[in-house]
């Protein structure tokens, strides 16, 4: 007698969350990384540049003084947030690149003083 022939499974290609979404054509994803890079960047390259003594770029330490005055990275200015305005930037130089953070990534004082920065005229 001859054993049947082994039956087939039928194959099914997991479900992809990630494709859920089409990708974005890549000149429309170019353009959203590009204008990221814009207004973010990461902390080694603040250190590498800070090391280096490039010119023209100043640290900003976005949140309360008091937080400042317990540590802070070594050469930035004290910029509260909740302070900035006219009067408390006048001393502030126009051509420098400010680089604003705040306690981590998911504190927005950083993205709340630079949006106040950029208001008030400030490259950041």
């Amino acid at each position: 007698m001859t054993p049947p022939p082994p039956r087939l499974l039928a194959t099914v290609a997991p479900h992809s969350l990630v494709l859920e979404v089409p990708a974005a054509d890549p000149e429309i994803a170019r353009r959203h990384y590009a204008a990221k890079l814009a207004v973010e960047t990461d902390p080694s390259d603040v250190n590498h540049d800070l090391e280096a003594g490039v010119p023209g770029l100043m640290v900003a330490d976005m949140r309360p003084l008091e937080a400042y005055a317990e540590g802070h990275v070594a050469g930035a200015v004290s910029l509260p947030y909740r302070s900035l305005d006219e009067e408390s930037t006048a001393h502030l130089s126009r051509d420098a690149l400010y680089v604003v953070y705040c306690w981590d990534p998911g504190c927005n004082a950083g993205a709340k003083g630079a949006e106040r920065l950029a208001e008030l005229g400030f490259r950041v």
